[in-house]
């Protein structure tokens, strides 16, 4: 049995089950007292778009996301998130049995795994996996959706029609939910990266890959336009759930990151 091992455990979220949990029912207090528009909460997405920073600043926003995941009750997860350590041509798929997450073991679906390895043509780079894009999500998965399998994919240098059309084959199966990992704008201050984030959140709402380059500067800018396109062909509407900055937990508003969550539902 291989395991894909935790690698960021200890700097991007605790290491210790009970402190993640305890921050997910915080957030989830927040958001019971102050979401206004409660029929949000009984969403079923079939796709969802998060951030992937330290928890600290950017799990507030992956949670509401992943709290809607819950309801779908998926059989299974895809994460898709960006290499930021190794380059990478293509995607690479986690070829391994297990997932270790600090809450326990997530099943890596073997069969999917394999489909997708002869649908496509998939390669598996293990450096590509040491990626943190796509480890920060699992503790979220094994939190709401705990029976779920997961498949973990990392892209690098690939055209967003091709991982458009690995998404819109997973979405076929209506037990398959797809999660899309993204920063947006880096180390700007606030008001540019409110600037620059705005493009991104216009582009997911309306479904526009063309207005992702008019100057979004999401690391895994390739991941959500090919959402956008795999939603747009299946028939997929977009919710925008939350937008904030670094500056939100830090409150340095000289260089921050942007963060959002977004649902696609049917």
């Amino acid at each position: 049995m291989s395991t894909r091992e935790s690698t960021v455990a200890g700097q991007f979220y605790p290491a210790k089950p009970e402190e993640i949990e305890a921050m997910f029912e915080h957030y989830n207090t927040i958001l019971d007292e102050h979401l206004k528009d409660k029929t949000l909460l009984g969403q079923k997405p079939r796709a969802i778009i998060v951030p992937h920073a330290g928890y600290v600043y950017s799990a507030f926003t992956a949670n509401i996301a992943f709290r809607l995941l819950e309801n779908t009750e998926a059989k299974r997860v895809v994460v898709i998130g960006p290499s930021h350590r190794v380059y990478l041509q293509g995607t690479s798929i986690a070829d391994f049995d297990d997932y270790a997450t600090p809450m326990g073991m997530l099943s890596i679906d073997r069969d999917l795994v394999e489909k997708l390895k002869n649908k496509f043509g998939l390669q598996f780079n293990p450096q590509a996996h040491h990626e943190h894009s796509t480890e920060v999500q699992m503790p979220f998965v094994k939190t709401y959706d705990q029976e779920a399998k997961i498949v973990e994919l990392v892209y690098g240098d690939e055209d967003p029609q091709n991982l458009a059309r690995i998404i819109s084959y997973l979405l076929e199966d209506t037990e398959t939910a797809v999660v899309i990992s993204t920063d947006l704008s880096h180390y700007h201050d606030i008001q540019k990266a409110k600037d620059l984030d705005s493009i991104c959140l216009d582009a997911v709402q309306n479904l526009s890959p063309k207005e992702l380059h008019q100057g979004c500067e999401a690391c895994g800018k390739i991941g959500v336009e090919a959402m956008l396109i795999a939603a747009g062909e299946s028939g997929l509407k977009p919710i925008l759930l939350d937008y904030r900055t670094s500056a939100d937990a830090s409150g340095d508003e000289s260089g921050v990151v942007g963060y959002m969550s977004a649902a696609f539902v049917e």
